[in-house]
């Protein structure tokens, strides 16, 4: 891509896991805010509902059905971005295994392995994927902390949540003077579908609407 067409390029968020939930409301954030938004889910039914409000709104987005722990595809993915736009201006990772709460000793073997893949090996490989394409647009990566390691029963969930913020910070600290920026947030209690797992019968009146808390991080960018 030419220098004039970096310029007329729009600006590009790549929103992982952008289905549902904080995903969707950032995306949906973003779009308003004039980014054209890369959303990543699995879900297809959910990125469709997701096009529909954004275009609505007046925004555009280009949906992406693939599951962010296949290796090849998200290569795809980022070939992708790399051919057509150059770069990439925001990268919001909200992808994430919810593995059952469970004693320690229980853990079971399927979702402990998944919860290790999806929520720290799937977050290695993207970073080295997308580290280039957010380097070419001075771009910024934004992880979302959700402090539960050491906590009873969230043996799988933490630790591997644990382990994925932990590289975020490695990052954050080794990237400060040659980039890209590298924000943590830590999001208040929202009402997500992982959230209504951990805390079935929980008052969700009482917790924080995703549309609020992501015009919070949006704000601070």
């Amino acid at each position: 891509m030419s220098d004039r067409e970096q310029m007329d390029a729009p600006r590009l968020a790549l929103v992982t896991g952008a289905s549902r939930g904080l995903g969707a409301a950032l995306a949906e954030g973003l779009a308003a805010r004039g980014y054209h938004v890369l959303a990543v889910a699995r879900t297809v039914g959910g990125l469709e509902e997701l096009d529909d409000r954004i275009r609505a709104a007046g925004g555009s987005a280009t949906l992406a059905p693939m599951d962010v722990a296949e290796a090849a595809a998200m290569q795809q993915l980022t070939d992708a971005i790399s051919g057509r736009w150059g770069g990439l201006d925001l990268w919001a990772h909200c992808a994430i295994h919810a593995a059952p709460l469970s004693p320690a000793q229980h853990i079971d073997g399927k979702d402990w392995s998944k919860s290790l893949l999806v929520n720290a090996e799937v977050t290695r490989g993207l970073i080295a994927l997308l580290e280039p394409l957010l380097l070419a647009r001075g771009g910024t990566a934004m992880f979302f902390d959700d402090p539960r390691s050491g906590e009873k029963f969230f043996g799988a969930y933490g630790a591997s949540k644990a382990a994925q913020i932990g590289l975020a910070k490695s990052w954050q600290a080794e990237t400060v003077k040659t980039g890209p920026r590298v924000i943590i947030a830590r999001p208040a209690p929202m009402p997500t579908a992982v959230r209504a797992r951990f805390f079935p019968g929980e008052d969700r009146t009482a917790l924080t609407p995703c549309k609020s808390e992501a015009e919070r991080i949006l704000a601070e960018l």
